[in-house]
């Protein structure tokens, strides 16, 4: 099974969203239609910025905590080093 620790903007340098599934397709899909009620939803974070994958789920639960104990430059660090755009990355994973 794969698991996938994500990161969402609202925008460059805007709002962002750190979070863990083992469907990444789907997870963004109900992010960016506000699917689910939440942060996301309420502050319009529907861009998939960043995302990583793992083999296990527990390596992906500890990986998404530790980024979201992450100051918020180191974040845009780690972002920006891989899409340093900030281009939706949703319409190369479906």
């Amino acid at each position: 099974m794969q698991y996938f620790v994500y990161i969402l903007a609202s925008r460059r340098n805007g709002t962002l969203y750190i979070g863990v599934t083992d469907n990444l397709i789907r997870r963004i899909y109900e992010h960016k239609n506000d699917l689910v009620e939440g942060f996301t939803s309420k502050y319009q974070i529907h861009n998939l910025v960043y995302f990583e994958l793992y083999e296990d789920s527990n390596q992906a639960i500890l990986r998404e905590k530790r980024l979201k104990q992450w100051n918020r430059q180191w974040k845009i660090e780690l972002i920006e080093k891989n899409n340093p755009k900030w281009k939706d990355l949703y319409s190369k994973i479906v």
